[in-house]
């Protein structure tokens, strides 16, 4: 799977992508608002990890994660 942080601009929030191996998007969500996303996609057990990740990451990087 791979994270990604997109830079809003104006009026439009900052938003987070998760996409699967073959970069099919996933799951799209506002980076203050991830948990119900997290949860539908199924890893709402790893919450305080991705929101740690999702803060300390920079804008437009493509990262690496274990699924």
């Amino acid at each position: 799977m791979y994270i990604l942080k997109i830079k809003g601009k104006a009026k439009i929030p900052d938003y987070i992508q998760i996409r699967d191996d073959d970069f099919t998007l996933k799951a799209y969500f506002r980076v203050d608002r991830p948990e119900k996303s997290l949860d539908k996609i199924g890893l709402g057990d790893r919450m305080e990890e991705f929101l740690k990740l999702i803060q300390e990451m920079p804008f437009g990087k493509v990262i690496k994660i274990e699924s």
